[in-house]
C-alpha cells in the first residue's frame, strides 16, 4: 500500500493558490457525509451546493469529481487528500462508484500496456508518401533556418549592444516565420532571445550562447543524414520533430525502478504550459524527464507528489542522452528515505554535463544533485551554491532568500535544474528535512524525520 500524500505534498499538487485555499476550507469532516481508504483509493462525497463524489487513486494519485470544476485536481480533491494526511479518514470497503471507477482505471492501463507490448497491426503507411512528406518538411525548415541565419547575422554585424533598443515584435516576427516553417520548438527559443535582453548584467553572453546554439542546430541540419540515428532522433526534436508515442512504446528503451521526484519546472509559450518533471532512479541512478503539455485548461495525465518515489516502468525516447520518457506504468508511491540521491560535488556535476554535451551537444537542461552546497550571495546580490573544495554554480535570477534561510550556513544537498550555466533550485535537505520548491517559487517542508517537529 503507497502512503499518503503529506499535506505539503497535496498543497503542491493543487493547480493554483485559490485552490490551495479553497482545498483547506474543505478539510474538514464536517463537510463530508462520507470517507474511506483501501489499499487503491480514497473516497469521500462532499456536500456542497450539490453532494460530490470524490476519487483519487493511491497508484498515480490520479482523481475524478463529479463537480463541474475545469480545475484539476479540483478543490474537492484537495480537500479530501489534506484528510488523508492528517489521518481523518478510515479503511472501509470502497462503494461501488469507487470500485467501478478503481476497475475501469485498472482495465485501461492493462489495455495499455498490451497495446504497448503489442501495438495493433495496422494498415503500414505508403513508404514513398511518407518520404515525401519527410523531404517537404525537411526542405521547409531548411529554408526557415536559412531565414534564422541571416537574422542571427544581421544582429552579430550590428553588434549585441543594439538589442536592447529592438522591439519584441522583431523576434515575434522571425518566430513567426520558423513556426511557418514547420520549426515551432525553435520559435520558442527565439522568442526567450528577446526575453533574455537586459534581464541581467551578464545577458550578452547568455543571448550569444543562445545563437550559438541556435547556430549549431542550424548547421547540424544540413548534415542531418551523416549524423548517427539516435543524435538525428534528437536534432528532430530540437525542431519539432519528435518521435510519436506510439513509436516510443514500441522501439524505446524500457527501465524498471522506483524513481525519486526530484522536482517541477514549467514554462509558459502563448497558450500551452510546459510541465517537466525530474526523476532520478534510485538503483540505476538514471535520469528522466516526463514531459506534459497543458493546452486550455487540460488536465495533467501523470501527477507527480514532490518528496516521494515512485515505483515505475518508464519507456525512454532514442537519444545520444536519453532523458525524456513516458510513464508505461505506476506501482504505486511512498516517502522518499534519501530525497536527494547520488549527490555531487560540483566539479562532478560539471564533468557529468561536459560529458552529456559531448554525447548530445542540443541539451539545454539537465537535473543535477550537488553534495553539501552553502548558499551565498555575492558582491552584486547574485546567489551561488558553493560546495565543501570551493566550487560554485549560480542560481538564477529571482528572490532565493528562503533557501538561504533554510540553509542557515550549513550545507545542503540541493536538487536543481540546470539550464546552461544557471541552477534553478528544486528540493533540499540537510539529512534531516527535506524542502521543495513550488513552482511559483515557496519553499516548504515535505518531510522531517520522526521526532522533530514541522
Amino acid at each position: 500500500m503507497s502512503e499518503l500524500l503529506t499535506e505539503s505534498q497535496v498543497l503542491a499538487l493543487a493547480p493554483d493558490a485559490a485552490s490551495q485555499s479553497a482545498g483547506r476550507g474543505l478539510a474538514a469532516p464536517r463537510h463530508w457525509k462520507s470517507t474511506g481508504l483501501d489499499a487503491d483509493a480514497l473516497w469521500g462525497e462532499c456536500q456542497g451546493s450539490a453532494l460530490y463524489q470524490v476519487r483519487v487513486s493511491r497508484a498515480d494519485w490520479g482523481s475524478k469529481c463529479s463537480c463541474p470544476s475545469r480545475k484539476f485536481p479540483c478543490k474537492h480533491v484537495v480537500g479530501l487528500l489534506l484528510l488523508g494526511a492528517r489521518a481523518q479518514i478510515a479503511e472501509a470497503a470502497p462503494p461501488e462508484w469507487v470500485a467501478t471507477w478503481v476497475s475501469e482505471r485498472a482495465a485501461k492501463a492493462e489495455k495499455k500496456a498490451q497495446a504497448a507490448a503489442a501495438p495493433p497491426a495496422d494498415k503500414a503507411p505508403d513508404p514513398a508518401a511518407q518520404a515525401k512528406r519527410a523531404a517537404a518538411r525537411h526542405a521547409n525548415v531548411q529554408a526557415g533556418l536559412d531565414q534564422l541565419d541571416l537574422w542571427m547575422a544581421d544582429l552579430v554585424r550590428q553588434g549585441l549592444a543594439t538589442l536592447e533598443g529592438r522591439p519584441s515584435s522583431d523576434y515575434d516576427a522571425q518566430a513567426a516565420r520558423l513556426v511557418d516553417a514547420q520549426a515551432p520548438a525553435l520559435a520558442e527559443v527565439v522568442r526567450d532571445l528577446g526575453d533574455h535582453v537586459g534581464r541581467a548584467r551578464d545577458w550578452p553572453e547568455r543571448v550569444l550562447a543562445e545563437m550559438g546554439r541556435l547556430a549549431l542546430l542550424s548547421e547540424a541540419w544540413r548534415r542531418l543524414d551523416t549524423l548517427p540515428p539516435p543524435l538525428q532522433h534528437d536534432l528532430r526534436a530540437q525542431v519539432g520533430i519528435p518521435l510519436p508515442t506510439e513509436v516510443v512504446q514500441a522501439e524505446g528503451e524500457v527501465v524498471e525502478d522506483t524513481w525519486v521526484v526530484l522536482g517541477e519546472t514549467q514554462t509558459e509559450d502563448m497558450r500551452v504550459t510546459t510541465l517537466r518533471t525530474w526523476l532520478r532512479g534510485r538503483a540505476t541512478g538514471r535520469d528522466a524527464l516526463v514531459l506534459q503539455f497543458l493546452v486550455g485548461g487540460r488536465p495533467r495525465t501523470e501527477m507527480f507528489a514532490p518528496g516521494a518515489e515512485t515505483t515505475a516502468t518508464l519507456v525512454f525516447w532514442p537519444s545520444a542522452w536519453p532523458l525524456r520518457a513516458l510513464v508505461r506504468s505506476r506501482q504505486g508511491d511512498a516517502a522518499s528515505s534519501a530525497p536527494v540521491p547520488f549527490a555531487q560535488p560540483v566539479s562532478e556535476v560539471l564533468e557529468t554535463r561536459a560529458t552529456a554535451l559531448a554525447a548530445q551537444p542540443f541539451l539545454d537542461r539537465l537535473p543535477v544533485a550537488l553534495a553539501q552546497v552553502v548558499p551565498t550571495l555575492d558582491r552584486h546580490g547574485a546567489c551561488w551554491l558553493v560546495d565543501a573544495n570551493g566550487d560554485a554554480l549560480a542560481l538564477t535570477a529571482g528572490d532565493h532568500t528562503p533557501l538561504l534561510a533554510l540553509s542557515g550556513g550549513r550545507g545542503l544537498d540541493v536538487a536543481a535544474e540546470l539550464r546552461g550555466d544557471r541552477l534553478t533550485p528544486l528540493a533540499a535537505t540537510d539529512g534531516d528535512a527535506l524542502w521543495h520548491r513550488d513552482m511559483a517559487g515557496r519553499w516548504s517542508v515535505t518531510r522531517r524525520s520522526r521526532g522533530r517537529s514541522a
